[in-house]
């Protein structure tokens, strides 16, 4: 790997994925950036590199996230473009199916942030979230394909638009857990620690625009209600629109 700039990442065929640093490198804090996103120096050639069995989802957000940080820092940082190259699958015919990994629920990750106190503490359960083998990220987008496909057997043209629209929603899931991993990335190299007198998280207020969101439920409600598609199952007599609207009437005016 030629190197050209402060930092430069690229392939290592013994290492695999390695960060190399100019010695003229003027930012003191490039070893915490690399450490904070998984890279570890190699005792001989003073190269950081990842670990071998890192996943290709992770590789590529530990090089970003750490470019980003390091080039908001002001230094000249280059990648090499094989990173971006999803290494091949190789599997025979007779290599049995990978068993699927449970993730960790939503709540149980929630739960952790009320004990966390760091920020890398807070980056850390992100990772789980977005771990490539056994996230709800992943997850999450696997049951999204997966009952598009459900639909698609329907065989019929309704059906094959759910699909058309479910792959489209796992597509927005794949961009979303990128924004996430941009965070993920931010918090990681972040020495902030919360407050000792800072109220617990479950005490804290939400923020106002919080307040606003709209709730699962409230949609879970809208979606069975009555629509020109599926009827709903308990009609009731509705409120003649002219009796909901017409102020109610005043006294009379005499001349």
């Amino acid at each position: 790997m030629r190197l050209e700039s402060h930092i430069a990442f690229g392939p290592h065929p013994d290492l695999g994925v390695v960060a190399e640093v100019t010695p003229d490198n003027p930012y003191t804090e490039t070893e915490q950036v690399l450490r904070k996103h998984h890279f570890r120096r190699h005792p001989e050639s003073g190269l950081y590199f990842l670990p071998s069995d890192a996943p290709y989802n992770r590789v590529l957000r530990a090089v970003t996230g750490a470019a980003r940080v390091l080039q908001d820092a002001g230094l000249s940082v280059a990648a090499d473009p094989r990173l971006m190259v999803p290494p091949p699958v190789t599997q025979s015919p007779d290599t049995p199916a990978r068993k699927a990994v449970p993730a960790q629920s939503l709540t149980a990750l929630t739960t952790e942030l009320h004990t966390a106190d760091r920020a890398m503490d807070a980056a850390e359960i992100l990772q789980e979230l977005l771990d490539e083998d056994s996230g709800a990220m992943g997850e999450l987008e696997q049951l999204l394909t997966t009952t598009a496909t459900w639909c698609e057997r329907l065989d019929t043209d309704a059906g094959l638009e759910l699909g058309s629209r479910l792959r489209t929603i796992a597509n927005h899931m794949a961009f979303l857990g990128d924004r996430i991993a941009d965070v993920e990335g931010d918090l990681a190299v972040m020495p902030n620690v919360i407050p000792a007198d800072a109220p617990p998280l479950a005490a804290t207020p939400t923020r106002p625009h919080e307040d606003l969101l709209p709730r699962y439920g409230a949609r879970a409600q809208a979606a069975v209600a009555a629509s020109p598609h599926q009827p709903a199952h308990s009609p009731t007599t509705a409120t003649p629109p002219s009796a909901a609207t017409s102020p109610p009437s005043g006294p009379a005016r005499t001349h």
